[in-house]
């Protein structure tokens, strides 16, 4: 498999700020992957030794610079031949992910989820089941989630967009006790294209992807950041000055036909 992904990015900075940006892939072991990033300020390439990339937790790649007052404008491409290993796990994992955090309130959830998943006890179904549950719970509608809005904000608004719909499903499965975390991704298929955010939980011994939104099928998404929510694996966070976002255009195609996908399958980011 040959994915193709890229992102362009248009921001006015109008007060001095640092910028960090999560747009690069991460590491891809097992996968061949050429790439290029590169960041236009006024009209001038900013050098890469003003840039400093950070490994952030699971490899995530955050490229970090003082930017002053002007246009910025950021290019991302990667084309990844063949498919990763599967994402490692380290034992400080199984806790963190049951844990709750800014988006995931799970600790809101474990009356309800005991109620709603309670009869069942194997990850692997309740996986199924939550995604499942939330994907016809919810509707997807664009706008209509604010940015601090948490899973339980999502579940009484009854609509979201994805990383609305992934925090839901992390939520509840970690009151049932799977660990889940969230994953940005390039998801080739994905209508309409963006940044896209899917579940991630560990069941039967690896990491398993849920996309609750069933918008982009799971065997051609290409990892980007990974973390407890949103917080984590924002595509770009601003500190001090203040910024716009005039305009994002992402891509992610495959090479030949889409992967059939089913909710009933067991599918890890690869």
């Amino acid at each position: 498999m040959k994915r193709d992904v890229g992102a362009e990015l248009d921001v006015e900075i109008t007060a001095p700020t640092t910028l960090e940006f999560q747009i690069a892939v991460a590491p891809q072991p097992g996968a061949a992957v050429t790439e290029s990033l590169s960041f236009i300020l006024n009209g001038k390439e900013i050098p890469a030794a003003d840039i400093q990339e950070i490994t952030g937790e699971h490899g995530n790649r955050i490229h970090k610079f003082e930017a002053p007052v002007g246009n910025l404008k950021a290019t991302y491409s990667a084309s990844v031949v063949g498919q990763a290993e599967p994402a490692p796990l380290r034992d400080i994992d199984l806790s963190t992910y049951l844990r709750p955090s800014r988006y995931a309130e799970a600790d809101k959830f474990y009356g309800f989820a005991a109620t709603e998943f309670g009869e069942f006890a194997d990850s692997a179904t309740l996986l199924e089941k939550v995604s499942s549950w939330v994907g016809t719970r919810l509707s997807y509608v664009p706008g209509s989630s604010d940015p601090i809005d948490g899973a339980a904000d999502t579940l009484l608004a009854g609509a979201g967009v994805c990383r609305d719909y992934a925090h839901l499903v992390i939520a509840v499965l970690r009151a049932v006790n799977v660990p889940a975390r969230l994953v940005s991704v390039y998801a080739p298929g994905c209508q309409p294209m963006d940044f896209h955010a899917v579940a991630e939980a560990f069941v039967d011994g690896q990491w398993r992807v849920a996309d609750a939104t069933c918008l982009a099928p799971r065997q051609s998404m290409v990892r980007i950041a990974t973390g407890r929510d949103a917080a984590d694996t924002a595509f770009l966070d601003n500190h001090k000055g203040s910024i716009n976002l005039n305009n994002m255009v992402v891509t992610a195609t495959v090479d030949g036909e889409l992967p059939r996908d089913s909710v009933d399958q067991l599918v890890s980011i690869r």
